[in-house]
């Protein structure tokens, strides 16, 4: 939470003032697709992610007036050491073939900063990286009852042989 919330929240405190003196100003909040959809198998960082997101419109809806632009960055897989360097690093193939945020491929960082320009040139407020999680959205608001059902089919082809990804919570 402190990480993936509070950071934007503290950046927005100290910058907004300024920007708003100025008569404009520009925030850009990293999120991810789970933000906006959710993350299989990791409870946390779907509900800090979708936080990231909530905290990101509300800033846009509250301060727009003032001349203050929002995005939030919203990728799936991004080629970085995060996994490496994860507690569960070990837990999955190493393919990536069981992560689920990597289903449409994994992007670099070059070709993330590519995107994430031309979001900020356009001023747009969800900056996607990934073109399907656009689709994935509006699949969801769509119909949010079918959408649950297809993320349960999705989540039994990632963990076919069980146990579930958050059996933890409920012992």
């Amino acid at each position: 939470f402190d990480v993936h919330v509070m950071a934007h929240l503290y950046a927005a405190r100290h910058a907004i003032p300024h920007m708003a003196a100025a008569g404009s100003g520009y925030l850009l909040n990293t999120s991810s697709a789970a933000g906006l959809l959710t993350q299989i198998g990791s409870l946390h960082y779907s509900v800090t992610k979708n936080a990231a997101v909530s905290l990101a419109e509300w800033i846009s809806i509250t301060y727009g007036h003032l001349g203050i632009g929002v995005s939030v960055l919203c990728p799936q897989a991004v080629e970085t050491n995060i996994r490496a360097n994860s507690p569960t690093a070990g837990m999955l193939p190493a393919d990536g073939s069981s992560n689920a945020a990597a289903v449409d491929g994994v992007l670099t960082a070059a070709e993330l900063a590519d995107v994430v320009i031309e979001g900020l040139a356009d001023e747009r407020f969800h900056i996607l990286p990934h073109p399907d999680v656009a689709e994935y959205v509006r699949r969801k608001g769509d119909d949010v009852d079918r959408w649950l059902g297809g993320m349960r089919r999705f989540q039994d082809r990632l963990f076919p042989d069980g146990p579930g990804p958050a059996d933890w919570l409920v012992g």
